[in-house]
């Protein structure tokens, strides 16, 4: 009996630091999980969504990226879902029931695309309630794993990002392939209906995230919001948090050709959903390999040489693209399959490293007392980033005349796209010159 007890320990605390990343189990951590591997999850309707808007709206790529951009509206007013859940509490809790309209908004939002959707607006705005389901969830979770990670050491630094990115990497890995499969066998309406049960599970999972009852909404708690909002002035105002603040919105806000490359990649080189699946699996692989590699290697690395030369490769990776639009992958013997899965691989890893940066960055700026609320905003602002980045892509596929069936000037777009992605390098001084466990932020109480 001792020997098993010993066994099970020495299981438990090898699935706490090769798993969990040092993580202490909890039924809290399944919650945060789970709302995470939702996310991922949801993926299964992405190549759904994109042809719904292609084939069954007939929606150009201008078109579509300005939707994309748009649809992430409830992404850049996160910060007033972290005041609604603090300051109105719903039969006295702050997080639970949130949790719960969240997964059924996202439920309900997918069964309208899977019956009475049949416009662009309607398309629109029931795919940015799948968004605000998302990201209402989303901002819970971020002020759960926001509280825990302030008590890492440098040496964990990033432990829980990574362990939460994961989780939703997992999720994506899972839907990634079946996402075109499907697409093979049945309609895009059908797989709505199957992703409506996704967002069902965040309210399942909700209870288990433990908090105290709030029965009654005092004056001292319209206070303490009143005093948020005085720190979180005082936070924003300061160099130490508004440069990288500015400097992360450079970096994610240069133009994106993503619409582009899917209507070439369906209407030009005839890929089908089943190998678009196959690419996505690709990147969900890959995606989880990168935050190995930050995880394993770069997390003690400073912000600035990461961002540098993460930067600067992805930059030149980029630029590979090329080979395909121009169809020079063909002359020197490389099938556009497999230059796809493998380019896809090379710059998944890239951006998923130079992208956990961010959100260990974004912990370190958030001084104590106003984590959740100046996190959310720091996401706020990284999601308006790339609002703007998907109508800046559209914006440049207007002027080169880019549509379904004309891809003359693919080639410059890919060229602008990727040189403006260097834009972000002559403000590297705006980033910590090192990765210290926080930031020197001064708040008057």
């Amino acid at each position: 009996m001792l020997i098993s007890s010993s066994g099970l320990s020495k299981v438990k605390n090898s699935v706490q630091e090769k798993i969990l990343f040092g993580n202490e189990p909890s039924y809290e951590l399944v919650a945060i999980l789970t709302v995470y591997f939702v996310q991922g999850i949801l993926g299964l309707a992405r190549l759904a969504v994109s042809f719904f808007l292609k084939d069954e709206l007939l929606l150009s790529p201008v078109q579509v990226s300005a939707i994309l951009g748009i649809v992430s509206l409830p992404w850049i007013v996160k910060p007033l879902f972290g005041f609604m859940s603090d300051g109105l509490p719903i039969f006295g809790y702050r997080r639970c029931p949130y949790l719960v309209l969240s997964g059924i908004l996202g439920a309900i939002s997918w069964v309208s695309l899977a019956t009475v959707v049949h416009k662009p607006i309607t398309a629109t705005l029931a795919i940015m309630l799948s968004s605000l389901s998302v990201a209402v969830s989303d901002v819970i979770v971020d002020s759960l794993v926001v509280e825990r990670a302030k008590a890492e050491s440098q040496t964990e630094a990033g432990s829980l990002q990574s362990l939460c990115w994961g989780a939703s990497a997992l999720g994506g890995i899972i839907t990634a392939y079946f996402s075109g499969i499907l697409l093979e066998h049945f309609t895009t309406r059908t797989i709505f209906w199957v992703t409506a049960s996704f967002p069902l599970l965040v309210s399942g999972v909700a209870w288990l995230i433990a908090e105290t009852p709030i029965y009654e909404v005092s004056k001292d708690n319209f206070l303490s919001i009143k005093n948020q909002l005085k720190q979180l002035y005082q936070a924003i105002t300061q160099k130490a948090i508004w440069l990288p603040a500015a400097f992360v919105f450079i970096w994610q806000a240069t133009p994106t050709a993503d619409s582009a490359f899917f209507f070439f990649t369906t209407n030009e080189l005839h890929f089908q959903p089943e190998f678009l699946g196959r690419v996505r699996l690709v990147a969900s692989v890959a995606s989880l390999l990168g935050i190995w590699i930050f995880q394993r290697f770069l997390k003690t690395i400073p912000f600035r040489v990461i961002f540098a030369w993460s930067t600067l490769m992805s930059a030149v990776l980029g630029m590979t693209m090329l080979l395909l639009v121009t169809h020079t992958n063909r002359i020197i013997g490389i099938d556009d399959y497999w230059f796809s899965l493998g380019d896809s691989l090379i710059l998944t890893v890239m951006g998923q490293i130079a992208y956990m940066p961010v959100l260990v960055l974004a912990v370190r700026l958030c001084p104590s007392g106003i984590e959740a609320t100046l996190f959310a905003l720091l996401m706020s602002i990284f999601n308006l980033a790339g609002l703007v980045s998907y109508e800046l892509g559209a914006g440049l596929m207007h002027i080169l005349r880019i549509s379904d069936n004309n891809f003359d000037l693919l080639w410059l777009l890919v060229i602008i796209t990727n040189i403006s992605t260097l834009l972000p390098l002559p403000f590297l001084k705006w980033l910590p010159p090192a990765n210290k466990e926080a930031i020197p932020v001064k708040i008057m109480l």
